[in-house]
């Protein structure tokens, strides 16, 4: 019969293993299965042996960015829990290429890009994870010495019924476009690279599912304890509604100057700002919990919000001084306000849409901030508008019960009343310095 200390003991674990598990989950979009991490957790504190977390890097795009680090800054929050990462570049399935996602076969990379690409990577990711608990591998180690006998072995653990399930391979299937044989070797091979490394988590995005899902079958295959696959989400950008890409415009880069990053994350609508605290910073859920309190509460100026959560990460990437330069900058900039510059306006009715929100460009016109609709476009795009003292990239702003503070370049500045007689008659040079 166990004694109350014991008792004590195991209750004590207990509550620290679901707040592991509480943190792990932060932000998830999907976890495979829940009861089953929260086992391993508890067995990692019973033994003192850290979790295995793995995550797999093709190394075909050496920009990170913050929606790349999602994945990376959960593995650093298990790393501060005491479990240990294994990031496993790609060097031979890079090769091949993840279709994920693709309509047609990827192009492969050469080995030369692969390694130019991985070491680039290896400098970025040490800015977010702690290289003493994390192992670098190149799954070519184990790969490339499988012999044929050992690949269809790792083949004859998987149908082709159960590929073609893919979606891209399905849609590719059904329109007859080519499947190279190869391809349906890419989660077979990522599958065996768990095996390998006897990973208790492999993290990914939503796009990975069937490559951890097909990991977690193959490893209980070889008599291995399956895998929990933990899925993030994707993170939208500074559009706020595309997923965050170099090629669109709306990426903030971890290794760009941390006024950059500043302002760029103050560019984000205020919609996002929970997502970005659950997925790009390492705050505690319980934290997170206490702002959303906040931003619900009335009289709550979510610009407030949005500066200490521009403060947070970039202190992540560039550290406490770095951070605060970078927030006096962008308030001498943007927030410098003084009150003889400011003329208060309601918006007129044809500045609305019918869903309620501001049509930036007529009111830029309207108020004579721009000489066309063409040229108000031409400096939304080109960062010249802050609103609230965040930078607004997009054409319309929804209405707010605040009184809104709008910015047109460096000379003309205006209030947006939320309240107020709607005016006709427009003065020249509003705001002008």
């Amino acid at each position: 019969m166990p004694t109350k200390n014991q008792l004590q003991s195991d209750d004590a674990r207990f509550q620290q293993a679901l707040n592991q598990q509480r943190v792990m989950l932060k932000g998830a979009a999907q976890v495979v299965q829940e009861d089953q991490l929260l086992a391993k957790i508890l067995n990692s504190l019973k033994t003192q042996e850290p979790l295995i977390i793995k995550l797999g890097l093709d190394p075909s795009a050496p920009d990170i960015h913050l929606g790349h680090a999602v994945v990376l800054r959960k593995i650093r929050q298990m790393q501060d829990l005491g479990h240990r990462a294994m990031i496993v570049i790609g060097d031979f399935t890079g090769r091949i290429g993840d279709p994920s996602g693709k309509s047609k076969t990827r192009k492969p990379l050469t080995a030369e890009q692969v390694l130019a690409h991985a070491q680039t990577y290896e400098k970025q990711i040490f800015r977010i994870i702690d290289s003493d608990r994390t192992t670098v591998c190149f799954n070519s180690a184990w790969l490339a010495g499988l012999n044929f006998q050992e690949i269809l072995q790792l083949a004859g653990h998987a149908t082709v019924a159960r590929l073609l399930e893919r979606d891209d391979f399905a849609r590719r299937y059904a329109r007859q476009e080519p499947i190279g044989l190869h391809e349906l070797f890419y989660p077979l091979m990522q599958a065996f690279d768990s095996v390998y490394l006897h990973a208790d988590i492999e993290l990914g995005g939503t796009d990975q599912t069937f490559n951890i899902l097909m990991g977690r079958n193959v490893q209980k295959a070889y008599g291995q304890e399956s895998q929990v696959g933990l899925f993030m989400p994707l993170l939208e950008g500074t559009d706020g509604s595309e997923k965050m890409s170099k090629s669109l415009g709306n990426s903030i880069g971890i290794m760009e100057e941390a006024t950059v990053q500043y302002e760029k994350i103050m560019c984000i609508p205020d919609h996002l700002i929970l997502r970005y605290y659950e997925l790009a910073t390492d705050v505690h859920p319980d934290t997170v919990d206490l702002i959303r309190q906040t931003l619900a509460l009335p009289g709550t100026n979510p610009r407030d919000i949005k500066m200490k959560l521009a403060k947070t990460i970039t202190t992540l990437y560039w550290g406490d001084e770095p951070a605060q330069e970078a927030q006096q900058h962008f308030q001498a900039v943007f927030q410098e306000a003084p009150p003889e510059w400011l003329e208060s306006i309601v918006c007129p009715p044809n500045c609305r849409n019918q869903d309620g929100s501001i049509d930036l460009p007529e009111l830029l016109t309207l108020t004579g901030c721009a000489a066309s609709k063409s040229e108000a476009r031409r400096l939304i795009s080109q960062n010249g508008l802050c609103i609230d003292g965040s930078i607004w990239t997009a054409l319309t702003c929804p209405d707010s019960r605040f009184e809104r503070v709008i910015r047109v370049g460096k000379r003309k500045k205006f209030k947006l009343s939320a309240k107020g007689a709607d005016r006709t008659e427009w003065p020249d040079g509003i705001g002008e310095v």
